[in-house]
């Protein structure tokens, strides 16, 4: 069969023990890797670009963000918005502050620092959680829109409130601004992604990962055997608020270009994300990504086979699109509450067995 390992020995703890074990998943992994960065850049169109493919890479970091949180650590959160407009109003600050600053490296301040702003509103994690700590995240996602409306200085006193990005290069190249080309903006993209990946593979797979999980599956008894939990909290809190920090300053000068804090960072935005790690599945990188992907291309093939093919209005398409999601929670939260990941996980088990039963 296709998916097999025999023949496939290892000789070190460090083989057997690395992401991919299996040769053909290696395989796997990088031939998806050069389609994305020697293929997809030749044959991208704006279209592609703007609807599918940076969509795609910037809600798969914001995925990621909350995953760690949630799926790792076990720390519930609905400011995931509120979280992303923080890291968009602290590039544009910096893009009009520092004008000779790498574009690379605004995107990855305006996660550290929206990695200090979790860290502060991580605190309460330390008495409440479950619903209250829902709760308590939920006012730090209406606290920070209302923060970003009102105090005029983050938008730099503009009379519309709106903040656009200026143009911003890279190796000669504008990755930000209105001529920028959909390659470079995607390109740029997808580097942050796999890089952002690869670290929270290994944050998970190592102690702090460990502790998180610790933490998770029970907090008394992770406490117990010497797991701090103010250490292990604020170190989800502060990871998870970086990854989704990076996420907001790209949606707002890649993806965007100009936004309006109520619009593009609203609570439906926390939400959107949130599913995407239910359906994808808590506590696995590629279900992150899976998730990410489910969200982005549903609502596309809906508005072009509905709309587009048959002819249905559009706010058809987009009620149709919440019972799907909807529908696709409960069966998940049901059927599988490890989502489309496990499903995977189970599929690959099964074909690595076949036909023997098990």
């Amino acid at each position: 069969m296709l998916y097999r390992e025999a023949g496939d020995f290892k000789k070190t703890y460090a083989e057997d023990s690395q992401t991919f074990p299996l040769k053909l998943d290696r395989w796997g992994y990088y031939i998806i890797l050069a389609i994305a960065f020697l293929v997809v850049p030749f044959i991208i169109n704006d279209y592609w670009a703007s609807a599918v493919l940076i969509p795609f890479l910037i809600w798969s970091i914001a995925s990621l963000g909350l995953n760690i949180l949630t799926g790792y650590c076990g720390q519930v959160s609905l400011g995931t918005g509120g979280f992303m407009a923080v890291g968009a109003y602290a590039s544009y600050k910096l893009m009009t502050s520092f004008p000779d600053l790498n574009v690379m490296i605004i995107v990855l301040l305006s996660g550290a620092i929206t990695a200090g702003v979790g860290v502060i509103f991580g605190l309460p994690s330390l008495r409440i959680k479950g619903f209250y700590l829902a709760v308590a995240t939920l006012a730090a996602q209406f606290f920070l829109v209302w923060l970003f409306n009102k105090v005029e200085w983050f938008y730099n006193y503009s009379a519309s409130g709106q903040i656009s990005a200026p143009t911003r290069s890279m190796f000669s190249y504008e990755i930000t601004g209105p001529s920028a080309t959909a390659e470079a903006k995607y390109l740029f993209s997808l580097v942050l992604v796999v890089g952002l990946a690869w670290v929270a593979r290994n944050l998970t797979r190592g102690r702090i990962g460990r502790s998180w999980m610790a933490i998770r599956d029970m907090d008394i008894a992770a406490e117990i055997i010497g797991v701090n939990p103010l250490k292990t909290k604020l170190t989800a809190f502060a990871v998870s608020s970086f990854f989704i920090g990076v996420a907001g300053a790209l949606f707002f000068a890649v993806y965007l270009g100009a936004v309006e804090v109520g619009e593009a960072f609203g609570i439906q935005k926390s939400f959107l994300v949130l599913f995407m790690v239910i359906i994808g599945g808590l506590g696995s990188i590629f279900g992150s990504f899976i998730g990410a992907a489910f969200l982005v291309l549903m609502p596309v093939l809906l508005k072009n086979i509905m709309v587009g093919q048959l002819g249905w209005p559009s706010d058809l398409a987009g009620h149709l699109e919440l019972v799907i999601i909807g529908g696709l929670i409960m069966v998940t939260l049901v059927v599988e509450p490890h989502g489309i990941a496990q499903l995977w996980r189970i599929t690959k088990q099964k074909l690595r067995l076949w036909p023997f039963p098990h």
